[in-house]
């Protein structure tokens, strides 16, 4: 069973609250509910799709695996998106590696189960095409800023993007948001295609302008137009 704070993350989603109510409510009605470890794999690039997925609490970090066994992070799923529906549409391996980052609940739809909501549900196909259409012009959108932004720009960036899917207000200063992804240097500049040394020196450089700061416990954004004026400067 989800938590009340779950089904409202899953509620929330973006995509999903464009679905009808009775396809909503045949997606969570053949789901399952699985929790996962800080770490623990999901599936395996090669795997057999066995599951179409959403993150209800917690994050999914998504990785590349190279020749030579590095694991190069691609991307952070919050709570509320769904992923792993071409792979379970089309019946073919797993593109990708998917670990739990942090104490993580999935709802789980069998591919079975998929294929029943397909053979019930006739929106459900122009859903999953408009799904995915978000999901490349994502790709695309990242693809262009890695070549024609600064890493300046690409960092604050990104910081914006993780302050509003993982912001915490804080109890201190209302306008502060704690992003409550933990994150380690390296994980975040692998995110940025850039060196951990190189975007320490920009976090470094924003914590002295009083964009962010920088705590033992994660990063705080201090100035959410300060950020997007980075943003644009780089454009």
């Amino acid at each position: 069973m989800l938590s009340v704070t779950e089904r409202e993350a899953i509620n929330a989603g973006r995509w999903f609250t464009t679905l009808s109510p009775s396809l909503r409510h045949d997606i969570l009605r053949l789901a399952t509910v699985k929790r996962f470890k800080d770490g623990a794999q999901i599936y395996a690039r090669g795997d057999a799709p066995h599951d179409w997925f959403a993150c209800a609490k917690g994050a999914v970090r998504m990785s590349s695996t190279s020749l030579a066994g590095r694991q190069t992070t691609l991307t952070y799923l919050e709570p509320g998106a769904w992923f792993g529906a071409m792979s379970t549409f089309l019946d073919e391996p797993r593109t990708r590696d998917a670990h739990a980052h942090g104490d993580t609940t999935l709802v789980c739809v069998s591919k079975e189960s998929f294929r029943t909501i397909l053979s019930n549900h006739i929106e459900f196909y122009d859903a999953l095409l408009r799904l995915q259409a978000q999901r490349i012009r994502q790709i695309y959108g990242l693809v262009e800023d890695l070549n024609t932004l600064p890493l300046r720009a690409r960092l604050a960036k990104q910081l914006m993007h993780l302050s509003r899917s993982y912001g915490l207000r804080t109890h201190d200063d209302p306008q502060e948001i704690r992003i409550g992804l933990q994150l380690v240097q390296e994980e975040l500049a692998q995110l940025l295609g850039a060196s951990r040394q190189r975007v320490n020196q920009e976090l470094k450089r924003m914590e002295r302008e009083d964009c962010i700061r920088v705590e033992p416990s994660g990063l705080v954004v201090r100035d959410s137009d300060a950020l997007l004026a980075i943003v644009n400067e780089g454009c």
